[in-house]
């Protein structure tokens, strides 16, 4: 029983490696078609909002690899893109009577 908890442990921790070391690959590729204030508010997003800043840099190198990203990222570009993934998600309204 020890060892199946050790092992599923261990199996956890090299997933999370592997899943840092890809998120690594990604942000070699994108901050070379970021600008200086594009890189400044990715490192901001990522510190709040982590989850929202791996969308973020998925959604830029597959727009870098599918060609539609030619030339460098600005902070207004980031915004849009930002802006785009975060209206993915869904407005819940409450209405009381």
């Amino acid at each position: 029983m020890k060892q199946q908890f050790q092992q599923q442990q261990n199996n956890e921790v090299n997933e999370q490696v592997e899943l840092q070391q890809q998120i690594t690959q990604l942000w070699e590729i994108a901050k070379n078609y970021l600008t200086k204030e594009a890189i400044s508010r990715f490192s901001n997003i990522k510190v709040a909002h982590p989850e929202t800043a791996t969308k973020l840099l998925v959604s830029i190198v597959q727009a870098i690899q599918q060609g539609h990203i030619t030339e460098k990222i600005d902070d207004e570009k980031l915004k849009e893109i930002l802006k785009e993934i975060q209206s993915h998600k869904r407005d819940f309204k409450i209405i009381r009577k």
